[in-house]
């Protein structure tokens, strides 16, 4: 006799039903973009983003078009994220930071049917319009405001938009493999590639990524996701947000350190996600402020490597565990979370947070490896450098409207990251194949020179990059942003390397700048670094 298990698809409306029916009013507060609190509930989530779902129908937006979003992390955002994916369509959130001719292309490439923005960002629209070539809806999301109205022909309002759908409309049955978001990738060189993620990848990333050793998010849990809506996803916090029923607070457009500390007392967030450019600006204002952020228990870190010095200031001084993270836009993006393991646990503070530097290992759902240049394998043995590659459930096979796959012959992703893997999984990212430093034919890790810079009380914020050598082809500079009220000289700076590094990788020459060149999602452009100081080394 053979048995049978049940089958359901994998869907994001499911996520919502689920928040919706066991965790109807558990909080949702967002920072309004005008200023103020907002405070909603899942229970009122799903049923607006139900109403929203059935207004674009009968907007005439079919299954599987794109609409668009310029938005801070906010509660109609949010209704948006559910409403359309779980709807059929495709919710498409574009980086406000991308500069004019990209948005114009990425919205074109995307055919966006609808165009939903905050205020912030109506001067985009009024200013882009006329490139938009499939754009039939513009949709400020807030009530009617009549000087916006003034600005954008045509101009729909979020909320009477949602007045128009049917309050008792149901999500659709649709097929698992059925494309939900898209989101384009910002650190590529041309233009920008889209990823479309689909709703078993989505379910599949909430489930593998919030295992106890991941970001262990519970009902308990109040969740503040400082990575904006529009990068990933926000690492996919929303749908786990739902799939649990914890609290979340959307802090909107204040994402420097005094509204972050007064968003963390006020709501009392245990568990906050950002980069780390959002905690040092943090720590800053915890400091200014006096401020213990008492309740705060963990923070998850990515996008860029983080300063060893923060384990032990967040661990020390305000009692917060600092969990590092990897991933990227094609890895939906959870690749890895530093966790440690039941062998870890006799070793003292200082140890457990030498291991908890790195990336850490993949939960369950992604593999990793590291290869050489001619794509064989390389050893595993915490020391070896390789090219990372990754594959996995919610990990890109191709982009968005292209034929070609992204994938070698084999079936892996290539993330274009130098790392190493040791032999119980932990990677470690060295570099960005494009930046690591050669120097007489040796590898020079740009993140550790940076880390050792920023770990001197002297200095805000630091960027190593490789310099053109007569006779070492490429020697590292270190580019510097002094912090408020301190003067380190240049000696001073390389003298705090001694011990650190191997004497030949030290720095040959400081460059004090008053700001870092920042990329869309936050990161330090090196390119542009060396496009202006590539050439100092040269006679």
């Amino acid at each position: 006799m053979s048995g049978k298990m049940m089958q359901q698809q994998l869907t994001i409306g499911s996520l919502i039903k689920h928040a919706a029916r066991y965790h109807s009013a558990t909080e949702v507060v967002s920072v309004e973009t005008s200023g103020g609190l907002r405070r909603s509930s899942w229970g009122e989530t799903e049923q607006r983003a139900r109403q929203l779902a059935s207004a674009l129908g009968k907007l005439g937006v079919q299954q599987g078009e794109r609409c668009a979003t310029i938005a801070w992390n906010n509660t109609r955002h949010l209704e948006i994220y559910f409403g359309v994916a779980a709807g059929g369509m495709v919710c498409h959130t574009i980086n406000p930071r991308l500069f004019p001719e990209q948005l114009i292309y990425i919205i074109n490439h995307a055919e966006d049917q609808v165009l939903f923005l905050d205020k912030t960002f109506l001067p985009i629209a009024a200013k882009l319009g006329e490139h938009l070539k499939t754009v039939k809806h513009i949709v400020l999301m807030s009530g009617r405001d009549e000087e916006a109205a003034a600005l954008v022909d045509g101009l729909l309002f979020f909320d009477e938009l949602i007045e128009t759908g049917d309050a008792d409309y149901r999500w659709p049955e649709l097929d698992e493999n059925t494309p939900s978001s898209l989101c384009y990738t910002s650190g590529t060189t041309g233009n920008p590639k889209g990823v479309q993620f689909t709703h078993r990848s989505t379910v599949l990333h909430s489930i593998g990524g919030n295992q106890p050793d991941g970001l262990a998010i519970s009902a308990t849990d109040t969740v503040l996701p400082v990575v904006p809506m529009f990068h990933v996803s926000a690492w996919g916090v929303p749908y786990v947000a739902a799939a649990v029923g914890c609290k979340l607070v959307l802090p909107g457009p204040g994402m420097d350190g005094h509204s972050l500390v007064k968003l963390i007392d006020g709501e009392q967030a245990t568990l906050a996600l950002g980069v780390p450019t959002i905690w040092m600006g943090l720590l800053a204002a915890l400091a200014d402020t006096g401020s213990k952020a008492e309740s705060l228990q963990r923070t998850v870190v990515g996008g860029s490597a983080l300063p060893p010095s923060m384990i032990p200031t967040f661990r020390d001084k305000y009692g917060v565990e600092l969990i590092h993270a990897w991933g990227m836009t094609e890895t939906s993006p959870l690749g890895t979370l530093n966790q440690l393991l039941q062998v870890h646990q006799d070793l003292s503070a200082e140890e457990q947070a030498a291991i908890r530097l790195g990336q850490g290992r993949p939960p369950w759902g992604v593999e990793l490896r590291i290869v050489d240049a001619d794509g064989a394998l390389l050893p595993e043995d915490g020391e070896t450098q390789g090219q990372l590659q990754i594959r996995g459930h919610w990990i890109v096979d191709t982009y968005f409207g292209m034929e070609e796959t992204a994938l070698t012959e084999d079936g892996w992703f290539d993330t274009g990251d130098v790392a190493t893997i040791n032999a119980q999984g932990y990677m470690v990212i060295r570099d960005r194949s494009k930046d690591i430093i050669k120097s007489g034919g040796e590898w020079i890790s740009t993140v550790e020179l940076e880390n050792t810079a920023i770990a001197h009380p002297g200095v805000a914020n630091a960027a190593a990059i490789a310099a053109r050598h007569e006779k070492w082809d490429e020697r590292p500079v270190l580019v510097v942003v002094k912090a408020a009220g301190a003067d380190p000289s240049e000696e001073e700076l390389l003298a705090f390397y001694e011990g650190k590094v191997a004497k030949w990788q030290v720095p040959d020459k400081v460059i004090f700048v008053d700001a870092l060149p920042l990329g869309a999602t936050g990161k330090v452009l090196k390119n542009k670094l060396r496009e202006a100081y590539g050439d100092v080394l040269l006679a």
